[in-house]
């Protein structure tokens, strides 16, 4: 159970804060997840929801290998709702199940292709360490420069963020969702 009541319809918010109910509405279609505990700060929901539009839209950083980011960070943070919303979204988007496997078990991803490998390592060192070794760091800004390198370790982050939301208030997976072990 959530440790706080999920907001889960516009209806649940006062009157004059039912336009962050609006907004998260338009851009996921319903209220779940950590969004329902965002939009007990309705300011703070608001604010964040451009950079979900960001990373599902805008960004460089092409999907085959922003989601092995996601999954990964989603992965280290042990964030059971974050993990099956995105490999619901990661399927979606071509990604092959050995890779969510290899993810979901924190296995090696030395076998995986360098790019793929080279994106897990990454997002490993900085979801554990803090701060990417500079190998890591290289192998990826050397291939694809800097706006990528940002986009990629910022979306990392952002999924972070909300693995730490999820985690912190309890949000439950949804129930058809792809599982993490215990």
């Amino acid at each position: 159970m959530p440790r706080l009541t999920p907001i889960t319809s516009k209806s649940d918010l006062a009157p004059e804060h039912q336009h962050a109910g609006d907004a998260v509405l338009k851009v996921f279609g319903r209220i779940r997840g950590p969004f329902s505990m965002l939009l007990h700060s309705p300011s703070l929901a608001e604010r964040l929801l451009p950079m979900v539009t960001f990373v599902r839209e805008d960004t460089i950083v092409e999907p085959r290998l922003r989601f092995p980011a996601i999954l990964t960070a989603a992965r280290e943070r042990e964030a059971e709702y974050v993990w099956a919303a995105q490999v619901a979204l990661a399927r979606e988007n071509g990604i092959r199940e050995e890779l969510i496997d290899l993810i979901r078990a924190k296995a090696d991803p030395a076998n995986l292709p360098a790019d793929e490998r080279d994106v897990v390592t990454y997002t490993r060192q900085l979801m554990r360490a803090k701060q990417p070794d500079k190998a890591a760091f290289d192998a990826l800004n050397n291939k694809n420069g800097a706006q990528w390198m940002v986009e990629l370790t910022a979306t990392a982050n952002f999924f972070a963020f909300v693995s730490g939301i999820c985690n912190a208030f309890e949000v439950p997976p949804p129930p058809e969702g792809d599982r993490l072990p215990r």
